[in-house]
């Protein structure tokens, strides 16, 4: 087993055993590699973290490449968590990458939360050494964190060689690391159920117990409309144009829309649709973000899009009421 481990270090870099006294590191097996669905879900983060650095002109184009130094965290952490690390913008010296590297995970893990398990999987230096699996652990855990409604490909697994060395010697085994979980662990499945959107939940229940939570949304709405001398009887078609939720959004928010921003009296299905996009962008802004949900579902008059954006403003809101 030791063998393979050198043999597949010949071609990448040489093992650096001190890093391995006292404790254990873990090597992606070359079959591992060239697993297609590891290329998918590298592909995905590529995608995402280019798709987010646009505006800074940032191109990524391999993760064990291109983020070791700290620059792309850098701008994620400031374009996601709106957290400005006082550091250089390019680091160029092995020194200052890594106390780059030490102030922005500092940052990181205090909105990531603890590590799962008792195992670390991801610091400083394993993303300093350009560590494959420990910068796409960081990478998943900040689409969690920052983005969970992005679509990972879903039950990503690879085979690692952990190797461990002590004063007795070099000790290998091989394990499965798991990348990102699976979509669908089982209809009776705790964490399935816990992950399921509540709105897609309700709506599997009688139509009594539906209407029941519309009547409270519909309650709810209309007491934040009062003021404005309007008032809600049809959940499923008066948000479809988009006026009253932009109004709702405004109401609770504590901000004024400029009327010449979105179209008060909208005839056509562009300027619904313009109106509904206008409002889940606000939403977004606010933090405020609903999953699954498409500016063109609410203009359709699905159901479950309007209460599902209804809901996360009665869930915010309603403490306050």
């Amino acid at each position: 087993m030791e063998a393979d481990i050198f043999e597949y270090h010949k071609e990448e870099d040489t093992v650096d055993f001190e890093a391995f006294q006292g404790g254990k590191q873990k090597l992606i097996q070359p079959t591992s590699l060239k697993d297609p669905k590891l290329e998918k879900l590298k592909e995905a983060l590529v995608s995402w973290i280019n798709r987010t650095l646009k505006q800074e002109h940032i191109v990524v184009q391999s993760l064990e490449e291109d983020l070791y130094d700290g620059l792309v965290l850098h701008h994620l952490l400031s374009r996601l968590g709106g957290v400005h690390v006082p550091a250089e913008e390019m680091a160029l010296t092995s020194s200052a990458q890594i106390h780059k590297l030490e102030l922005i995970l500092e940052q990181l893990d205090k909105r990531l939360g603890p590590q799962d398990g008792s195992e670390i999987k991801w610091n400083v230096k394993l993303i300093h050494n350009k560590d494959l699996l420990a910068t796409i652990h960081l990478l998943v855990a900040m689409v969690k964190c920052f983005q969970p409604e992005l679509d990972l490909p879903p039950n990503v697994k690879v085979d690692v060689v952990v190797v461990e060395v002590g004063k007795s010697g070099i000790k290998s085994d091989i394990d499965t690391e798991v990348l990102t979980e699976e979509r669908n662990a089982g209809s009776d499945s705790p964490s399935n159920t816990e992950r399921e959107d509540p709105i897609e939940q309700l709506l599997k229940l009688e139509a009594h117990k539906v209407n029941t939570v519309k009547q409270a949304i519909v309650h709810f709405v209309n007491q934040n409309m009062a003021t404005l001398g309007l008032q809600v009887a049809d959940v499923d078609k008066q948000f479809a144009d988009g006026v009253i939720l932009l109004l709702l959004i405004g109401q609770l928010e504590g901000f004024f829309i400029p009327l010449h921003d979105f179209n008060l009296t909208p005839v056509s299905p562009s300027e619904m649709l313009h109106n509904v996009t206008l409002a889940l962008d606000l939403l977004n802004d606010t933090g405020l973000q609903v999953s699954s949900v498409d500016p063109q579902d609410i203009v359709s008059q699905d159901v479950a899009a309007t209460l599902k954006v209804l809901y996360a403003l009665f869930k915010k809101h309603k403490v306050n009421k």
